[in-house]
């Protein structure tokens, strides 16, 4: 006896009678065209750094543009993935969708940014063992821009936490088969870590920046040339840390660990345990953003229909694709 509920994305039954298993987060489209919006605004600057660096010679201008390069590579891994996984998400041989492909991205983003964190930490200490001469107005105006286009990228790429729930039903029940699918037109909300990570990478690039003009500043005026490469290992620290953030909870779907106090477990177990139901088994995963997997076993000496237990599931938003087996307690 099952019952599945398959995504509120899905497109429905196909001719086969299977169902489509697309569970991209509810502003997948949205998220990618602004994460291709801050790459096209970040090569910009990028060039306009390079050749105007070349043109007035300002090593700093030059050496910030090469910088922002390696920053719009690592954005594209953000952009790849949106793509990827909105080109495969009706891909049949993805058992459960590609949903989790950004959470991939996003382990991959966090390992790039904790290496960026371990060159700007090395590069420091190596200008404070060696200092070096420091043309402070250039560099004050070189890092004033780069906060300017980082904090409108990081505007850009802030996830909207406010959603609204819309319900619809639609059922199918197989011939022959003690199944029932049902289709929920909820609208679930999950974080998008594959934007989380973009969001990291320009909020760092923001920190860089304000650390800087705050160590130039005080530089120029003070002539405390190793403050600048003190506020890099400062940098360099909390960049660490939000990398370690990012490789920690990106790890933690991508091997369905689930904490303790699982609130869905909770929700669940709340929904289905009763006196004459004993939960022999329960397995809870994350599909993608603000989708949620569920196999669930219970022995009961009263079996009821699918739909009976259905509708004790129906109400916990995000659960996207729901098996529930039972067995007959003697």
């Amino acid at each position: 006896m099952t019952v599945q509920i398959p995504s509120s994305h899905s497109d429905g039954v196909r001719g086969d009678g299977t169902h489509d298993h697309v569970y991209l987060g509810d502003n997948h489209d949205r998220n990618a065209k602004r994460t291709w919006f801050v790459i096209a605004l970040t090569a910009s600057m990028m060039v306009v750094e390079i050749v105007a660096g070349t043109i007035f010679g300002s090593m700093a201008l030059v050496a910030d543009g090469w910088h922002m390069c390696t920053h719009a590579a690592a954005l594209m891994i953000t952009a790849m993935a949106y793509y990827l996984a909105k080109r495969h998400a009706k891909n049949p041989r993805f058992r459960f969708g590609t949903g989790k492909l950004g959470d991939l991205a996003g382990f991959a983003s966090a390992v790039v940014l904790a290496l960026i964190a371990l060159l700007i930490g090395w590069e420091s200490l190596i200008r404070i063992v060696n200092p070096v001469q420091i043309s402070f107005p250039q560099a004050i105006f070189v890092a004033v821009i780069g906060l300017i286009i980082n904090l409108v990228s990081a505007w850009l790429l802030k996830e909207d936490h406010s959603h609204h729930h819309g319900h619809g039903h639609s059922h199918h029940k197989k011939r022959e088969h003690d199944h029932e699918h049902v289709h929920h037109d909820h609208a679930h909300h999950g974080q998008d870590q594959n934007l989380r990570a973009a969001y990291l990478h320009v909020l760092a690039d923001a920190l860089t920046s304000v650390l800087a003009i705050v160590a130039l500043t005080a530089g120029s005026v003070y002539g405390w040339i190793w403050l600048d490469p003190l506020m890099g290992i400062v940098g360099a620290l909390v960049i660490a840390r939000w990398s370690w953030g990012l490789i920690r909870d990106t790890a933690a779907t991508l091997l369905n660990y689930r904490d303790e106090a699982d609130h869905f477990e909770t929700k669940v177990r709340k929904a289905i345990d009763e006196a004459d139901n004993q939960i022999t088994d329960l397995h809870l995963w994350e599909l993608g953003p603000g989708h949620q997997g569920l196999i669930l076993s219970l022995k009961t000496k009263t079996p009821r229909p699918p739909s009976f237990y259905k509708e004790k599931l129906s109400h916990i938003h995000g659960l996207s694709h729901v098996t529930v087996e039972v067995e007959l307690e003697e």
